[in-house]
């Protein structure tokens, strides 16, 4: 019992009551504080706050359930006594190791078993180490609407906010030119096709009339020139577009 002098706070828990009194008196001498007595089969009906005793002593290992319990009734670094346990002590010491006891013990010549509670309290939690924010390290959080956000305005260069020139963007990207490449995907191909067309039907445009020249009022409602202005006999008129069509 040497090995518990000077703690505050003690329980025992009996099964004989024959000479209790003697036994709880000489705990008393031992640690020089304050004893509690509880019976262990009313230990499961028992109502002692976590983290009350120094010290808790068993006067036999009877116990099935209640070794977590009993580690909770522990303050940090708290000792768990056994002695006159009964059945084998490799099982009895692992029972109290997966209850969350460690440093456990064996007295063999003395027939008594000892643990501790780590010195934690069950349930606390610790910041790792290596988990300690760096102060240049940026942290990107958003917890609220008090938070100072980026504007998205700062991100952009004034290159990005020139708008494209059109004309740019119907030029092939692999070329450089306003010409197609092979598996033309933008509308580029047709749209040079059609000029092609146009142009071709332009230069081979005939009148069956004679009299396109002259202006509208001589010339016949499907006259490609419908809406031009009048020009010289022989000269060579650019039709635009939207007036001619594929099929002329």
């Amino acid at each position: 019992m040497e090995q518990f002098k000077g703690l505050q706070k003690s329980l025992y828990i009996w099964t004989d009551s024959g000479e209790l009194d003697k036994r709880v008196q000489t705990l008393k001498e031992a640690t020089g504080g304050e004893v509690a007595v509880e019976n262990v089969h009313r230990l499961s009906f028992s109502s002692y706050a976590n983290s009350c005793f120094d010290l808790i002593v068993i006067e036999c290992a009877q116990l099935t359930d209640n070794y977590v319990k009993l580690l909770h009734m522990l303050k940090p670094s708290g000792k768990l006594h056994l002695f006159a346990y009964i059945g084998p002590a490799g099982s009895l010491l692992q029972e109290i190791k997966l209850s969350g006891f460690i440093n456990c013990s064996e007295d063999a010549s003395a027939n008594t078993l000892t643990a501790e509670k780590p010195g934690y309290e069950t349930g606390s939690s610790a910041r790792l180490s290596f988990a300690k924010k760096s102060p240049s390290m940026n942290v990107w959080k958003i917890s609220g609407d008090d938070e100072e956000l980026i504007d998205e305005e700062e991100l952009l260069d004034e290159e990005d906010k020139q708008k494209p020139d059109p004309a740019g963007l119907r030029v092939c990207s692999t070329t450089g030119k306003r010409k197609a490449c092979k598996n033309c995907s933008c509308g580029l191909a047709e749209e040079l096709e059609d000029e092609k067309k146009t142009k071709a039907a332009s230069e081979n445009a005939k009148s069956s009339c004679g009299n396109c020249y002259l202006g509208d009022a001589f010339r016949c409602s499907t006259c490609p020139y419908l809406g031009m202005p009048a020009f010289k006999p022989g000269e060579k008129v650019q039709l635009a577009d939207n007036l001619l069509k594929s099929d002329i």
